[in-house]
């Protein structure tokens, strides 16, 4: 049973770039961690993993689109993506789903959902994605995995890679975008380097109407928006079975614009936040940033005690920054006043993972280790002085005071796992694992205010939970290009400690009720999942479905004040997400995905209900044709989000995209030309309509927050390598 170390064409989401690259074989698979933590061939995985590669991700950037969003639209099951900084609501079969670069989580206890703003594509080899709930990484992976594998350095005489691009819609001056990057990589037997730097600066989106979108205030958006990735790494073989690779990114997305929201009646008698508009003048002592520093140290060892070694240690630091937003305030004199104010959110998260894996004779593995991690979060916020913010109509915010925003807190927590495969037959394969993990939370005091503007500070404190989850699985192959298996597996999820603790509220009657950890601890909700699936590969084909059924006695909610609450109430969600390609003669390919799922909760009557359309996920497929002779290529996709009505009747409207794509190379390298929204179709993002119905009415009118969705945009694309 040991793996196989072959590299060669994955079993991919969609479709590859060039449709003959995936005639060439029909038994060579690429090795994905994804699955079980070492590599591994995906026809040895019992579960649905959807490939990206390098080339099919470039070509989504090429036709204009980002990470998250090409993400949406390659890998079936995960949610279609909003357009603006925040990925809320991009779940996977539903529910939440864990973000990776090389193994190490960008999850956070603190649910900021910035985990695709943290790496720019060019540096990405390809990315991993396994759907369904799992633990192999911890918490937060209730709906899958995706596991982002970065570049590295090849052996051989130096070489580069360079790129540029320009994406516009014609609208005006500022409807720009516009991306820099290079690399470069080198190496001999021994010792292989990489180094690659990417730059992206952003002007000002327009909708399909040709109107200026307005910025998303709650979450921020990625408008008149600067972005810098470095990532180097350096492998060496330091003997003939052990080798170090060490990776470190910088990596820096912020708003560097002089474009904001005007409130024309901050100073008015009875102040609101209605008919604003879009001017010129903007400027802030804090802007909607991203920060990110990672470094990654990973070591194998070919033979330690007969057994192949893994250890991974790490170290994440993210600074999180948001922009000036209205909260209403009870305590002035006016009817309908608003402070503004923005938070500053940061965690640091260290780590250590062991992992031996062991052959147990020809048809048994065992892969056992530990997990050791540390988590350290704090906030503060920044008000701004009423009198500028008044004056100016918000377009100018200086700060008056910085307060703490929400409690810090530390969370160690230690795991053990284990993970057996035992190949009973030719054809069939038994696995099962087991993994506890226990986590230990510690808690700052924290001062604030009611809402009847009495001080109050809430005890801080420690306590801690553990899970214990488990999973089992049987693969069969068919032998003839078809599996299929049988899967169940469990997940867990720790709702936000941030939101959660810290909340200080008026009593009826007098006296406050605080929100503190001794008299509301956190236990981990877990997610069970039962997953029946198959893929082929052979021929002119490759397809791979999937239909899941997973569910929870707990779900998490926010309240009014968006605070984090879990109610005891019975969670579902089901579905079935598959995707197919068909290569045809002459370079010529079509296929397309789909996921149908449908959320619901139980009512307190008894009965299911639909899932509120703020948490539920959305249907959605896609559908392309493509063609390509290694020298041209054209690619139509077309993209859609059904519609989600909740029994509340709060109601998601879907929408229908088509995106065009164009390649040609030469002997000065490849160009690209790529139509996004290629009809101008005019829409509210899925994000948008949802943080419509979050944030108003209590913190203002529902156009401030209905963040629309990009119109017809053209994207010119020069690469090359050498």
């Amino acid at each position: 049973m040991k793996k196989s170390l072959t590299l060669g064409l994955a079993i991919a989401a969609g479709t590859t770039p060039l449709a003959l690259q995936a005639q060439q074989t029909e038994t060579q698979e690429t090795l994905v961690v994804v699955g079980s933590r070492t590599p591994t061939q995906i026809s040895q995985i019992p579960g649905a993993v959807w490939i990206v590669e390098q080339q099919e991700l470039q070509q989504q950037i090429e036709g204009g689109a980002d990470l998250k969003t090409a993400l949406g639209r390659l890998v079936p099951g995960l949610d279609l993506a909003p357009q603006g900084r925040t990925n809320y609501g991009q779940n996977l079969r539903g529910r939440s789903v864990q973000v990776l670069i090389d193994g190490v989580s960008l999850n956070g206890s603190r649910g900021l959902s910035r985990q695709f703003d943290s790496i720019d594509p060019f540096n990405i080899e390809r990315v991993e994605v396994l759907s369904g709930a799992s633990s192999l990484y911890g918490g937060g992976a209730t709906g899958g995995i995706i596991n982002i594998i970065t570049r590295r350095g090849e052996a051989g005489a130096p070489q580069g890679r360079s790129e540029a691009g320009v994406t516009t819609g014609f609208n005006r001056g500022d409807d720009r975008d516009f991306r820099l990057a290079q690399s470069v990589s080198a190496g001999n037997e021994r010792v292989q380097g990489y180094l690659g730097v990417a730059y992206q600066d952003n002007g000002r989106h327009f909708d399909g109407a040709g109107e200026e979108i307005f910025p998303d205030i709650a979450q921020t958006d990625l408008q008149d928006n600067r972005s810098i990735d470095i990532l180097g790494n350096l492998g060496v073989d330091l003997a003939p079975q052990q080798r170090l690779d060490l990776t470190a990114q910088l990596y820096r997305s912020g708003f560097e614009g002089e474009r904001g929201v005007y409130f024309p009646n901050l100073d008015a008698a009875s102040p609101n936040l209605n008919d604003a508009e879009i001017r010129d003048g903007y400027r802030s002592d804090r802007d909607p940033t991203t920060d990110r520093q990672l470094i990654n140290l990973q070591y194998h060892h070919g033979d330690l005690l007969g057994q192949d070694f893994y250890l991974q240690a790490f170290h994440r630091e993210e600074d999180a920054n948001f922009q000036a937003f209205p909260y209403p305030d009870p305590h002035w004199s006016a009817p309908d006043a608003y402070e503004f104010r923005a938070s500053q959110q940061s965690t640091r998260l260290s780590g250590l993972k062991a992992l031996f894996d062991a052959e147990l004779g020809e048809t048994l593995a065992l892969s056992y280790g530990l997990d050791f991690d540390r988590e350290n979060f704090d906030a503060n916020q920044m008000i701004f002085d009423r009198a500028t913010t008044d004056a100016s109509g918000g377009l100018v915010q200086s700060a008056a005071r910085v307060e703490p925003r929400y409690p810090g807190y530390r969370i160690d927590t230690t795991s053990a796992f284990a993970q057996s495969d035992w190949q009973l037959t030719e054809a069939l394969k038994l696995s099962a694992g087991l993994r506890h993990q226990r986590m230990d939370v510690a808690v700052d005091d924290f001062p604030t205010v009611t809402d009847s503007g009495t001080s109050v500070t809430v005890p801080g404190g420690e306590n801690d939970y553990s899970a214990t989850l488990f999973n089992a699985s049987a693969l069969y192959d068919f032998g003839n290009g078809h599996q299929s298996w049988l899967r169940y597996s469990q997940g867990f999820e720790l709702p936000d400690p941030a939101k959660h603790y810290g909340q200080a509220k008026d009593a009826d009657g007098g006296g406050v009720i605080v929100t503190d950890v001794a008299g509301s601890p956190l236990s981990a909700i877990e997610t069970d999942q039962i997953e029946l699936g198959w893929r082929y590969q052979g021929g002119d084909w490759m397809a791979q479905a999937a239909a899941y059924y997973s569910w929870s006695d707990k779900a998490v909610e926010n309240d009014t004040d968006l605070s984090v609450v879990v109610v005891d109430q019975d969670k579902r969600d089901y579905g079935l997400e598959g995707a197919v390609t068909h290569y045809f003669d002459h370079g010529l390919e079509a296929g397309g995905t789909l996921h149908l799922t449908r959320s619901e909760q139980r009512s307190a009557a008894g009965g299911w209900e639909n899932r509120d359309a703020r948490y539920a996920s959305v249907s959605a497929a896609t559908a392309f044709v493509g063609w390509s002779d290694f020298q041209r290529s054209a690619r139509l996709q077309a993209n859609h989000a059904f519609d989600l009505e909740d029994d509340a009747d709060r109601r998601i409207d879907g929408f229908t995209t088509l995106d065009l794509t164009l390649g040609q190379r030469t002997d000065l390298g490849r160009f690209s030309l790529g139509v996004q929204n290629l009809l101008d179709e005019q829409y509210s993002t899925v994000w948008g309509q949802r943080a419509a119905m979050f944030y108003s009415p209590y913190y203002g009118p529902e156009y401030l927050y209905d963040y629309q969705g990009r119109g017809r945009t053209y994207t010119l694309t020069w690469s090359l390598e050498y």
